[in-house]
């Protein structure tokens, strides 16, 4: 109801799409993303209270994101109608972050061709715009292969999958200590056999390897591949791969990251009511030495340019056009993202008003942006600077 034109399954993924509105320059693009965690269930409650038959959750705040970004768009959307001014508006509806890196797809198929600025927002724990670059990643899952027998009857005959799994965790582990201090690996076993008294013929392990630079997580991934070969030559097994998702760093855009840093001062923080601030105290008290004081999601951090570990799939983004972002209180603060007490803050009133705040704060900075070309040409001009040719 709102006049947006949309294409759904852009990029060939059914769930993406691209909704449109207005005409001609600038073309100003917002990132909304949607997808959950597997695994992290939990009520919208302050204690720990599984949802029955759930096997996901919004422990990373996804659920907000486009529901945040969206309602930015539609208050831009108003204003460029009411004002009669120029400009192309574009939603980008960015499914399978966690994983996926969905966005990868979408910037590869020309869908932010012609943008000329990229907003997007996170859930967070704080209130800040500041300049945070992030991990490249890549992952795969590493399945063995090897042959089953009774493991008491029978050892002899087989050759267990799971040792080979194991032998090259082993190895991985290791590693660890000769790789850059900066780097990030970790995995889980997402198969490893039935029963005991059966030698399990398949086995598998997914692996995340991050690095500020992606020529280096390429180079160590090179190192796991070869260990994986090696593992399975111990165990007398076979071992194949499958790459589920690589992603580049964040590309900061300082022009534009103190543009968002003005707007978000403007807009100001989170305001608990009395059920809120019972509920967050019950939450800050269930984490571990948690950094931020309660009361904190009413403020504003101070702006800076810093190295984030995470990853996110808009680091491909950011390389394709200048990208600005934030991140709201949308949690207790001291929560950290994928755990039980993002899930719960994220599906009530605290998640919301975060959400608010996000919307608020990217429709000043798009309106801003629509109508300051000097600002939109320094901000080209040093993302040209930072990416190069």
């Amino acid at each position: 109801g709102e006049g947006f034109s949309i294409e759904a399954g852009v990029a060939g993924i059914p769930t993406a799409f691209v909704a449109s509105y207005g005409s001609g320059e600038p073309v100003i693009a917002i990132l909304a993303e949607y997808d959950a965690l597997p695994g992290i269930n939990q009520d919208a409650l302050p204690t720990r209270l599984l949802i029955d038959e759930k096997t996901a959750g919004h422990a990373c705040g996804h659920n907000l994101f486009a529901a945040g970004s969206i309602g930015a768009a539609i208050a831009i959307k108003h204003w460029l109608e009411e004002t009669g001014s120029s400009g192309t508006l574009r939603i980008l509806g960015t499914p399978a972050e966690e994983g996926g890196s969905g966005k990868v797809y979408m910037v590869r198929d020309g869908l932010f061709d012609g943008v000329d600025i990229a907003l997007h927002w996170h859930a967070g724990d704080r209130n800040s715009a500041a300049a945070r670059t992030t991990l490249a990643n890549r992952s795969a899952k590493f399945r063995f292969r090897g042959i089953s027998a009774h493991a008491a009857a029978a050892p002899d005959k087989a050759r267990s999958a799971l040792d080979g799994v194991e032998a090259f965790n082993h190895m991985i582990n290791l590693m660890r200590e000769h790789v850059p201090q900066e780097t990030r690996i970790h995995y889980v076993i997402t198969s490893g056999g039935i029963a005991p008294n059966v030698v399990p013929d398949f086995a598998e392990v997914f692996y995340y390897v991050r690095h500020p630079e992606a020529t280096m997580v390429k180079e160590i991934w090179e190192r796991l591949e070869t260990a994986a070969k090696g593992a399975a030559i111990g165990t007398g097994t076979e071992v194949d791969w499958e790459i589920i998702h690589g992603n580049h760093p964040v590309l900061v855009n300082e022009t534009l990251a103190m543009l968002v840093d003005e707007k978000l001062r403007q807009v100001g923080g989170v305001s608990y009511n009395e059920y809120e601030q019972s509920f967050a105290e019950e939450i800050y008290a269930s984490l571990n030495r948690p950094e931020l004081a309660l009361g904190s999601e009413e403020e504003i951090q101070p702006f800076n340019v810093s190295l984030g570990y995470g990853s996110t799939d808009v680091g491909d983004v950011s390389i394709a056009v200048p990208t600005v972002g934030l991140s709201t209180a949308t949690w207790v603060p001291g929560t950290s993202a994928h755990r039980w007490q993002s899930t719960a803050a994220s599906g009530m009133t605290i998640g919301y008003k975060g959400a608010q705040v996000a919307a608020k704060t990217l429709a000043l900075t798009a309106i801003e942006l629509y109508q300051n070309p000097a600002l939109r040409n320094a901000a080209r001009a040093e993302f040209d600077e930072r990416r190069g040719a």
